[in-house]
């Protein structure tokens, strides 16, 4: 079950108030406390990735034809690989020849997080036993010759990785997200870290930035951080007592400029089919729609809320973290917001944020705002409009959300402002359309009289082919 560990967020804010010193001093400190050395800086070759988390058990009932439908839409979008989340679940690991078979088929790369918290601690021998199996495979992402293996938590096994990597040879950068980057690095086995750490909390519209700078700080110059970037976050699976909400809104933006700044060895989408929890970038898919019926969901959140439109701005933002430069081929808009105000229906018992985290808990309306959130990708400036039920308001651009140069993605929102009906986001220059996305309806009336607190995504791009470049300043 996804859930950090009670002190986490103690131990993350002790150690970002800890923070000082330069890089050195710090290295010198961590060696002195027992952390291992840094490695050498990697040589020429260890390019930036970009990967999407992937729920391996989600896809029982698949085929290898259907795995290259997802792999195909992940290359469309420019991603490296899928991370295979998997827990010790016989029948997602017996998966595993077939995803691979559609990956070496397709050119596409695969790595392995193993999921130390859905059905308990893996036993070691058998995470030897399948690195061993399928790291050799041609579609196995690797970091010079070393597969690249990750976790979601087991830092209680942190040790048994000392025998795993020396007989796989593997490249060990797990999420030991529970205890933080300082506590991660004193297990002696890392050697790069992934952090969970992808929403914001409360109405804060940003994730706090001390958590990243606590990674980039204790991993120091020469270790990898992997950062997460994830769109939305909604959850109500009552079998394993998940019921809240976290604030979307304009995090998939956000987060990217984030990236863009840092510019991370790694970028981990979190995620690219984990339904139950509502940020998926991936197709829709009735095969993998099996929690909300054993997780005992209210109704089935994600029927009919698309999040496709997720990928449109992702070839552009990749290539400009990856490479610094990025050209605009055809212009475009996505659109995502709830269907159902705030107010409307029962809250369902979720809460903005969670107990489990140590947080404190609001009415998700409080956190989550009633409004039509659009970014663009754009070659020059154009004007926006947002009719809801047929009512148009002019809409605008962030004070933040217009790119330097001019080209590349537009960002801002308008609020319902207790408008329902049809929604059509319009981007529009000259007197000529750009591109614009006919929505679903914004209604009081909610499923089961539940307000579903997932997003509705579309997107649209221009008839017309153009050419832009934008590079990072």
């Amino acid at each position: 079950m996804r859930k950090f560990f009670s002190d986490a967020k103690k131990k993350i804010e002790a150690e970002i108030a800890a923070i000082t010193g330069d890089d050195e001093p710090q290295q010198q400190q961590q060696q002195q406390q027992g952390h291992p050395p840094p490695p050498q800086a990697p040589p020429e070759g260890f390019g930036r990735a970009v990967f999407a988390h992937f729920m391996l058990s989600n896809t029982c009932d698949y085929n290898i034809d259907e795995y290259k439908v997802d792999i195909g839409l992940a290359q469309q979008a420019h991603i490296d690989a899928f991370v295979l989340n998997f827990g010790i679940h016989e029948e997602a690991i017996a998966k595993m020849p077939e995803i691979f078979a559609a990956a070496e088929q397709t050119g596409f790369k695969l790595l392995f997080s193993f999921d130390y918290e859905g059905a308990g601690a893996w036993p070691k021998e058998r995470v030897i036993d399948l690195l061993l199996r399928f790291a050799p495979s041609p579609a196995y992402f690797k970091r010079g010759w070393q597969p690249l293996v990750s976790t979601f938590e087991g830092v209680g096994s942190a040790q048994d990785w000392h025998e795993i990597k020396a007989r796989t040879g593997c490249f060990f950068m797990p999420s030991f997200s529970s205890v933080g980057a300082e506590n991660a690095l004193a297990t002696g086995v890392t050697d790069g870290l992934f952090s969970w750490a992808a929403w914001p909390h409360g109405n804060s519209r940003k994730v706090e930035p001390g958590l990243d700078a606590s990674y980039r700080h204790f991993l120091g110059p020469h270790r990898p951080y992997m950062v997460a970037v994830s769109p939305w976050f909604y959850t109500n699976l009552p079998t394993w007592n998940k019921n809240w909400a976290w604030k979307g809104d304009d995090l998939w933006n956000d987060r990217w400029n984030e990236i863009l700044e840092m510019r991370p060895e790694y970028v981990q989408i979190i995620s690219w089919n984990d339904f139950g929890e509502s940020h998926y970038i991936g197709p829709l898919h009735e095969k993998q729609f099996g929690a909300f019926e054993y997780g005992k969901a209210p109704f089935n959140y994600v029927q009919d809320m698309p999040h496709d439109g997720w990928r449109l701005l992702l070839p552009f933002l990749i290539d400009l973290y990856k490479y610094g430069t990025a050209a605009i081929h055809r212009e475009g808009v996505v659109t995502w917001y709830r269907l159902h105000p705030g107010h409307a229906g029962d809250s369902g018992g979720t809460t903005g944020n969670t107990s489990s985290h140590g947080q404190e808990l609001f009415h998700p309306a409080e956190i989550m705002e009633d409004k039509v959130v659009y970014s663009a990708l754009l070659t020059g400036p154009a004007s926006v409009s947002v009719s809801i039920g047929g009512v148009v308001q002019e809409g605008s651009w962030d004070d933040d959300g217009v790119p330097s140069g001019g080209v590349g993605v537009y960002h801002g929102s308008v609020p319902f402002n207790d408008r329902t009906g049809e929604v059509v986001v319009t981007v529009h220059r000259g007197g000529e359309v750009v591109a614009q996305v006919q929505g679903r309806s914004i209604t009081t009336e909610c499923t089961q009289g539940v307000n579903n607190w997932n997003a509705w995504v579309g997107s649209a791009s221009s008839h017309a082919q153009t050419y832009a470049t934008a590079t990072l300043g």
